[in-house]
């Protein structure tokens, strides 16, 4: 055999990597579709789920349904920095509008709003920064109250251009997006009071707003605003069926054209390692085609370096998470791990009556408690909406159960 494209991996493992086939998402599409139909805009979108559960390709892949029913979408990854304050989410979210709208509006259209008066020279060139900025500048009050106006003014003008229906504003990363009471900074409510006043206000041009993350960012938008149970629809993305998860391993190959194919074998091999999600799909399926190409070239019968797999997924996405965990931590991670509800939800309870049976120290439920606080802050677990708790990371269990046990600390 020669090498040429056709013996190209067509899988793509990565953060945010465009699948060649996005498989099990045409639901939240036709959902997507649906809400820029809103007239006048009533729901916003969150889109979440944990880590490796294909939010950011998905979230990339409604851009252009966007644009085909003629809205214009601006946004960018929500850094932690950005969002430490509210003036420099208003600037964000000015920067980002700026690089959208200078292709489409010419700065005599925006003089009228900025306050000259039509003897002044009108010049003509695209808006930029800068003139967004002037318009946040000269307007009197709070942050809020800038940016508020600064918008508004930006949408009387998009409202004029016939051939766009709204502004999308979409930030991924949005679990990064919190109020700061300590220093007096609200950065997230200001955001959600901003948008539920343009689109209480109907300005000509209409906006929505879409946050994608972790599911960590629900507590934190109900805990900003109790509104914001009918200001979003939520997207929250599951593992795929096994269905999709075939089309998702099969349909790269059979796109791609090429000569090596997976056995049905092979196939629920793949499902049940990756537990149905994209991000582990991508993963095991470029390691295993990979093995196989180099197999293949030889002309050596194909095999399934399974351990390999596995120890290198551990190394690449596992291991830098677990070792944030202090050794006490660990140990209370390998407590949950033990639980058969441990890739669902579990509760405080839970945990306390099984370090008991299998610690010789056992945590109580104020231990327990501020443990999981502490492991919430690092990312590794998340509290949802019913009080009780999940691991953040898919599949970490499985990884837990490989790593071994303080014999001192276990019960015989």
């Amino acid at each position: 055999m020669t090498d040429g494209p056709s013996y190209q991996n067509p899988f793509r493992p990565g953060a945010g990597q465009k699948p060649l086939y996005l498989a099990g998402r045409t639901h939240e599409q036709e959902e997507f579709r649906t809400m820029l139909r809103q007239q006048p805009v009533s729901q916003n979108l969150v889109l979440t789920g944990l880590r490796g559960v294909g939010k950011t390709v998905l979230l990339d892949e409604l851009k252009p349904i966007a644009l085909q029913a003629n809205w214009v979408w601006a946004g960018n990854d929500l850094s932690e920095s950005a969002s430490l304050s509210e003036e420099r989410i208003a600037k964000r979210i000015i920067t980002d509008l700026a690089a959208l709208l200078g292709p489409l509006i010419e700065l005599r259209e925006l003089k009228p709003l900025l306050g000259f008066t039509s003897k002044d020279t009108i010049s003509s060139r695209p808006i930029d920064f800068n003139d967004l900025w002037s318009i946040y500048e000269a307007t009197p009050g709070l942050v809020e109250d800038k940016l508020k106006a600064t918008l508004e003014s930006v949408g009387n003008v998009i409202g004029q251009l016939s051939r766009i229906d709204g502004i999308i504003i979409a930030y991924d990363e949005a679990q990064n997006l919190s109020d700061h009471r300590s220093s007096e900074e609200f950065p997230l409510s200001m955001l959600l009071d901003t948008f539920s006043y343009l689109q209480r206000r109907q300005v000509k041009c209409k906006f929505l707003l879409i946050l994608c993350g972790l599911p960590t960012l629900l507590p934190k938008l109900n805990e900003a605003r109790t509104y914001t149970e009918r200001m979003f629809h939520i997207m929250r993305l599951q593992r795929l069926s096994k269905s999709a998860a075939k089309d998702a391993i099969l349909k790269p190959i059979e796109i791609a054209r090429s000569p090596l194919k997976f056995h049905d074998a092979l196939v629920n091999d793949i499902i049940e390692m990756s537990g149905g999600y994209p991000y582990f799909i991508q993963f095991i399926c470029k390691e295993v085609f990979d093995a196989w190409i180099g197999r293949a070239k030889q002309g050596m019968r194909p095999v399934v370096p399974r351990q390999e797999i596995v120890a290198k997924l551990d190394e690449d996405f596992f291991a830098g998470r677990w070792q944030r965990a202090t050794d006490r931590q660990q140990e209370f991670l390998q407590i949950i791990a033990s639980l058969d509800n441990c890739e669902e939800e579990f509760s405080v309870n839970d945990i306390v009556i099984a370090s008991r049976k299998l610690l010789k120290k056992g945590f109580s439920p104020s231990h327990a408690t501020q443990i999981l606080q502490a492991l919430t802050e690092k990312g590794l677990v998340y509290k949802s909406r019913r009080g009780s708790y999940v691991l953040a990371v898919p599949l970490m269990s499985q990884f837990i159960r490989r790593q071994p046990w303080d014999g001192a600390a276990r019960r015989v």
